[in-house]
């Protein structure tokens, strides 16, 4: 599971640039895991995205 730790996210959109098949900015403001059936199929672009967050907002859960 990929999830977003809202209280790190400042909403910069690199997860979203990465993989914008599973990442994108909410009426919050602050990304957000919109299509968790297109991880499986992206984990090396997710795997970038939780590497290069700028505030390591993005989690991966076994």
């Amino acid at each position: 599971m990929v999830k977003v730790n809202k209280d790190l996210c400042i909403g910069c959109g690199a997860c979203q640039a990465y993989v914008p098949d599973v990442f994108e900015i909410g009426d919050d403001g602050l990304a957000e895991v919109f299509n968790k059936d297109a991880i499986k199929d992206n984990m090396d672009s997710v795997k970038e995205a939780i590497e290069n967050c700028p505030t390591g907002a993005i989690e991966k859960e076994d």
